[in-house]
């Protein structure tokens, strides 16, 4: 198998059709689930339950990964979240005249 990661020189990195910040959020999500089923496994738990939530949590984040690639795009993330930080509305709770204001120029010799 041949997988190609990048396929040139200033475009965005892309596996099997994730992009940018996706291929962040799908491979941190499936280390995350590996990490976690190894703990239940060696704290006890049934080997049976540790199947199921891996690939019951694997497959949701596999899901999970690539209906927000398809549906935000590659920048979409960080749209997102600049525009959960700029402000809906100005708040301005100066009266006008305050802003109308003109101060005089000194004519300083």
């Amino acid at each position: 198998m041949n997988y190609n990661i990048n396929k040139g020189i200033g475009r965005t990195v892309e596996f099997k059709g994730l992009k940018a910040q996706y291929l962040f959020i799908f491979a941190g999500g499936l280390l995350g689930t590996l990490i976690l089923v190894m703990i239940l496994y060696m704290v006890g738990v049934n080997s049976y339950i540790c199947l199921f939530l891996g690939t019951g949590g694997a497959s949701l984040i596999v899901w999970q990964t690539f209906s927000l690639n398809k549906k935000y795009g590659e920048h979409g993330l960080m749209k997102i979240g600049a525009r959960k930080r700029h402000p809906r509305y100005i708040i301005c709770r100066k009266p006008v005249h305050r802003y109308l204001k003109f101060t005089p120029k000194s004519n300083a010799v």
